[in-house]
């Protein structure tokens, strides 16, 4: 079976996930998620970049369309964005895979703290395709 890509750093990001969720629940806004996760991931020493700016470019337009945000980048290689929603939809899938193409990294992960268990996706961006793998898991 084929090793995951960052297998070691996205397991750790998840652990800290579970933590986050097993103290504070869902109810929360997603910014207290962000605080109680970036916390969680210096224990793990993790390094991390917040909100890091990018901008968003189209075709062969030299100046930028517009600029998004992401919530975290993790060792300068797997993005991680944030939702605290009931469910998570297709919506939020593009979102991240966008985000991925416009940070140029391949594994990001999709971490839903909204619902009642922690829900996360692990997305891969391909060079010739879109590729999605994903996992739901739940607070034991």
């Amino acid at each position: 079976m084929e090793e995951l890509k960052y297998k070691e750093i996205t397991e750790r990001i998840i652990g800290a996930s579970f933590e986050v969720h097993k103290f504070l629940g869902n109810g929360f806004q997603e910014v207290i998620y962000q605080r109680a996760l970036a916390w969680e991931m210096k224990q793990a020493e993790l390094e991390f970049a917040r909100e890091i700016e990018q901008d968003i470019f189209y075709k062969d337009l030299p100046e930028p369309i517009g600029t998004r945000r992401a919530d975290f980048v993790v060792e300068g290689k797997v993005l991680v964005e944030l939702k605290a929603l009931t469910k998570l939809e297709d919506v939020h899938l593009a979102q991240t895979l966008n985000y991925l193409k416009a940070y140029k990294l391949e594994i990001g992960l999709l971490i839903n703290f909204g619902s009642k268990s922690l829900e996360f996706k692990r997305l891969i961006l391909t060079h010739h395709n879109q590729s999605v793998k994903s996992k739901n898991l739940q607070n034991p």
